[in-house]
Protein backbone atom coordinates (compact mmCIF):
# COMPACT_ATOMS: atom_id res chain seq x y z
CA UNK A 1 0.00 0.00 0.00
CA UNK A 2 1.13 3.69 -0.41
CA UNK A 3 -0.02 5.99 2.00
CA UNK A 4 0.26 10.01 1.62
CA UNK A 5 1.11 12.20 5.02
CA UNK A 6 -0.12 15.50 5.28
CA UNK A 7 1.40 17.48 7.65
CA UNK A 8 -1.18 20.14 9.15
CA UNK A 9 1.46 22.66 9.54
CA UNK A 10 2.84 22.34 5.50
CA UNK A 11 -0.36 22.84 4.52
CA UNK A 12 -2.17 25.44 6.19
CA UNK A 13 -3.47 27.28 2.83
CA UNK A 14 -6.04 26.11 1.84
CA UNK A 15 -5.44 26.30 -2.30
CA UNK A 16 -1.96 23.62 -0.78
CA UNK A 17 -3.99 21.45 1.00
CA UNK A 18 -6.35 20.82 -1.96
CA UNK A 19 -3.52 20.05 -4.57
CA UNK A 20 -1.71 18.05 -2.18
CA UNK A 21 -5.44 15.56 -2.03
CA UNK A 22 -6.07 15.60 -5.35
CA UNK A 23 -2.48 14.53 -6.73
CA UNK A 24 -2.41 12.11 -3.61
CA UNK A 25 -6.45 10.90 -5.19
CA UNK A 26 -5.00 11.05 -9.12
CA UNK A 27 -1.91 8.47 -7.89
CA UNK A 28 -4.47 6.17 -6.11
CA UNK A 29 -2.66 6.44 -3.03
CA UNK A 30 -4.49 4.03 -0.73
CA UNK A 31 -4.80 6.18 2.30
CA UNK A 32 -3.55 9.85 3.40
CA UNK A 33 -2.44 10.41 6.90
CA UNK A 34 -2.60 13.45 8.66
CA UNK A 35 -0.46 14.48 11.96
CA UNK A 36 3.08 15.30 12.63
CA UNK A 37 5.82 15.24 15.13
CA UNK A 38 5.24 18.81 16.03
CA UNK A 39 2.12 21.07 15.49
CA UNK A 40 2.81 24.86 15.70
CA UNK A 41 -0.43 26.15 13.79
CA UNK A 42 -4.40 26.08 14.98
CA UNK A 43 -7.13 24.28 13.55
CA UNK A 44 -5.68 20.55 13.15
CA UNK A 45 -9.49 19.26 13.36
CA UNK A 46 -10.61 21.82 10.54
CA UNK A 47 -7.68 20.63 8.49
CA UNK A 48 -8.40 16.95 8.80
CA UNK A 49 -12.41 17.70 7.99
CA UNK A 50 -11.15 19.32 4.73
CA UNK A 51 -8.83 16.53 3.70
CA UNK A 52 -12.37 14.21 4.48
CA UNK A 53 -14.50 16.04 2.33
CA UNK A 54 -11.54 16.79 -0.50
CA UNK A 55 -10.44 12.91 -0.44
CA UNK A 56 -12.18 9.44 -1.66
CA UNK A 57 -9.22 7.50 0.36
CA UNK A 58 -9.71 6.67 4.24
CA UNK A 59 -8.15 9.21 6.09
CA UNK A 60 -6.21 8.07 8.92
CA UNK A 61 -4.65 10.15 12.08
CA UNK A 62 -0.96 10.19 12.48
CA UNK A 63 -1.30 11.95 16.22
CA UNK A 64 2.20 13.29 17.61
CA UNK A 65 0.09 14.60 20.55
CA UNK A 66 -3.14 13.69 22.48
CA UNK A 67 -4.20 17.43 20.80
CA UNK A 68 -3.89 15.48 17.11
CA UNK A 69 -7.35 14.07 17.37
CA UNK A 70 -10.26 14.19 15.22
CA UNK A 71 -13.73 12.51 14.76
CA UNK A 72 -13.53 13.38 10.59
CA UNK A 73 -10.80 10.95 10.15
CA UNK A 74 -11.53 7.24 9.63
CA UNK A 75 -9.16 5.60 11.57
CA UNK A 76 -6.35 6.69 14.36
CA UNK A 77 -2.78 4.85 14.10
CA UNK A 78 -2.34 4.67 18.18
CA UNK A 79 1.26 5.16 18.14
CA UNK A 80 3.54 3.49 20.86
CA UNK A 81 7.01 4.48 20.63
CA UNK A 82 8.62 0.96 21.83
CA UNK A 83 11.69 1.92 20.46
CA UNK A 84 12.18 4.68 23.15
CA UNK A 85 11.93 4.83 27.01
CA UNK A 86 10.10 7.99 27.05
CA UNK A 87 7.01 6.95 29.54
CA UNK A 88 4.83 9.17 28.44
CA UNK A 89 5.16 8.29 24.41
CA UNK A 90 4.80 4.41 25.87
CA UNK A 91 1.77 4.99 28.01
CA UNK A 92 1.20 8.30 29.07
CA UNK A 93 -0.16 10.00 26.03
CA UNK A 94 -2.52 6.84 25.57
CA UNK A 95 -4.23 7.27 28.63
CA UNK A 96 -4.86 11.22 28.24
CA UNK A 97 -6.09 10.53 24.58
CA UNK A 98 -8.25 7.43 25.34
CA UNK A 99 -11.03 8.60 26.86
CA UNK A 100 -11.69 11.46 23.47
CA UNK A 101 -10.52 8.23 20.97
CA UNK A 102 -13.66 6.65 22.39
CA UNK A 103 -16.08 9.28 22.90
CA UNK A 104 -15.20 10.28 18.82
CA UNK A 105 -16.03 6.80 17.89
CA UNK A 106 -12.30 6.69 15.69
CA UNK A 107 -11.06 3.00 14.97
CA UNK A 108 -7.71 2.86 16.83
CA UNK A 109 -4.87 1.07 15.64
CA UNK A 110 -2.60 0.03 18.15
CA UNK A 111 0.72 0.22 16.22
CA UNK A 112 4.25 -0.20 17.83
CA UNK A 113 6.38 2.76 16.24
CA UNK A 114 10.02 2.38 15.88
CA UNK A 115 12.22 5.49 15.15
CA UNK A 116 15.74 4.39 13.30
CA UNK A 117 18.40 6.31 12.57
CA UNK A 118 18.15 8.29 9.24
CA UNK A 119 21.17 9.91 9.15
CA UNK A 120 20.54 13.45 11.39
CA UNK A 121 18.53 14.34 13.76
CA UNK A 122 14.64 15.22 12.60
CA UNK A 123 11.75 16.60 14.41
CA UNK A 124 10.85 13.03 15.81
CA UNK A 125 14.16 12.56 17.24
CA UNK A 126 13.61 15.71 18.99
CA UNK A 127 9.90 15.47 20.22
CA UNK A 128 9.73 12.00 21.55
CA UNK A 129 13.63 12.55 23.38
CA UNK A 130 14.32 8.90 22.70
CA UNK A 131 17.23 7.57 21.31
CA UNK A 132 16.85 6.20 17.54
CA UNK A 133 17.45 2.21 16.66
CA UNK A 134 21.03 2.63 14.88
CA UNK A 135 20.59 2.13 11.33
CA UNK A 136 22.90 -1.16 10.74
CA UNK A 137 21.55 -3.03 13.84
CA UNK A 138 18.43 -5.06 12.32
CA UNK A 139 18.37 -7.15 15.38
CA UNK A 140 17.45 -4.89 17.60
CA UNK A 141 14.61 -3.42 15.55
CA UNK A 142 13.39 -7.19 15.09
CA UNK A 143 13.16 -8.10 18.17
CA UNK A 144 11.51 -4.74 19.84
CA UNK A 145 8.85 -5.59 16.95
CA UNK A 146 8.64 -9.13 18.22
CA UNK A 147 7.95 -8.11 22.18
CA UNK A 148 5.40 -5.36 20.21
CA UNK A 149 3.93 -8.44 19.26
CA UNK A 150 3.64 -10.32 21.72
CA UNK A 151 2.51 -6.97 23.64
CA UNK A 152 -0.76 -7.19 21.17
CA UNK A 153 0.12 -4.57 19.05
CA UNK A 154 -1.69 -4.80 15.79
CA UNK A 155 1.22 -3.16 13.53
CA UNK A 156 4.45 -1.82 12.96
CA UNK A 157 5.68 1.55 12.28
CA UNK A 158 9.37 1.62 11.23
CA UNK A 159 10.44 5.61 10.27
CA UNK A 160 13.44 7.58 10.37
CA UNK A 161 11.72 11.13 10.73
CA UNK A 162 10.30 13.46 8.20
CA UNK A 163 12.91 15.09 5.73
CA UNK A 164 15.35 12.36 6.88
CA UNK A 165 18.20 11.94 4.19
CA UNK A 166 18.22 8.02 3.87
CA UNK A 167 15.17 5.49 4.28
CA UNK A 168 15.11 2.52 6.83
CA UNK A 169 17.82 -0.23 5.52
CA UNK A 170 15.88 -2.98 3.52
CA UNK A 171 17.86 -5.19 5.81
CA UNK A 172 16.43 -3.91 8.72
CA UNK A 173 12.33 -4.14 7.11
CA UNK A 174 13.71 -7.84 5.98
CA UNK A 175 15.01 -8.73 9.69
CA UNK A 176 11.16 -7.21 11.27
CA UNK A 177 9.70 -9.13 8.40
CA UNK A 178 10.95 -12.59 9.59
CA UNK A 179 9.95 -11.36 13.29
CA UNK A 180 6.41 -11.21 12.77
CA UNK A 181 3.22 -11.69 11.45
CA UNK A 182 1.90 -8.20 11.69
CA UNK A 183 2.17 -5.34 8.69
CA UNK A 184 4.96 -3.16 8.56
CA UNK A 185 4.85 0.41 7.19
CA UNK A 186 7.80 2.31 6.54
CA UNK A 187 7.90 5.99 6.55
CA UNK A 188 10.73 8.81 5.93
CA UNK A 189 13.65 9.25 3.70
CA UNK A 190 11.69 7.44 0.71
CA UNK A 191 12.36 9.08 -2.19
CA UNK A 192 12.60 7.49 -5.06
CA UNK A 193 11.08 4.34 -6.77
CA UNK A 194 14.48 2.44 -6.62
CA UNK A 195 13.75 2.70 -2.67
CA UNK A 196 10.30 1.69 -2.86
CA UNK A 197 10.66 -1.28 -4.89
CA UNK A 198 13.49 -2.29 -2.25
CA UNK A 199 11.63 -1.70 0.78
CA UNK A 200 8.57 -3.46 -0.61
CA UNK A 201 10.61 -6.73 -1.95
CA UNK A 202 12.44 -6.49 1.99
CA UNK A 203 8.86 -6.93 3.27
CA UNK A 204 7.27 -3.73 4.14
CA UNK A 205 3.33 -3.47 3.45
CA UNK A 206 2.89 0.12 3.65
CA UNK A 207 5.25 2.91 2.53
CA UNK A 208 4.51 6.32 3.60
CA UNK A 209 5.34 9.26 1.97
CA UNK A 210 5.54 13.19 2.99
CA UNK A 211 8.61 15.48 2.67
CA UNK A 212 9.19 13.85 -0.96
CA UNK A 213 5.61 14.70 -2.30
CA UNK A 214 5.57 18.02 -0.36
CA UNK A 215 8.88 18.77 -2.91
CA UNK A 216 7.40 17.15 -6.39
CA UNK A 217 3.99 15.66 -5.69
CA UNK A 218 4.15 14.14 -8.91
CA UNK A 219 6.59 11.95 -7.69
CA UNK A 220 4.18 9.79 -5.87
CA UNK A 221 3.14 8.54 -9.63
CA UNK A 222 6.28 6.96 -9.91
CA UNK A 223 5.95 6.06 -6.25
CA UNK A 224 2.89 4.75 -6.75
CA UNK A 225 3.83 2.08 -9.82
CA UNK A 226 6.53 0.87 -7.75
CA UNK A 227 3.93 -0.42 -5.04
CA UNK A 228 1.31 -1.10 -7.99
CA UNK A 229 4.28 -3.32 -9.32
CA UNK A 230 5.40 -5.10 -6.00
CA UNK A 231 2.26 -6.16 -5.19
CA UNK A 232 2.00 -8.66 -8.77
Amino acid sequence: MLGVLIDPDHAADGDLLERTVQHACMAKADLILVGGSLLTTDGFDACVRRVKELSDRPVVLFPGSPAQLSGYADALLFLSVISGRNPELLIGHHVTSAPTVKALGLEAIPTGYLLVDGGRMTTAHYVSQTSPIPHDKPGIAAATALAGELLGLKAIYLDTGSGAPRTVAPDMVKAVRDAVDLPIIVGGGVRNSEQAQALCAAGADMLVVGTAFEEDPERVFALREAVTLARR
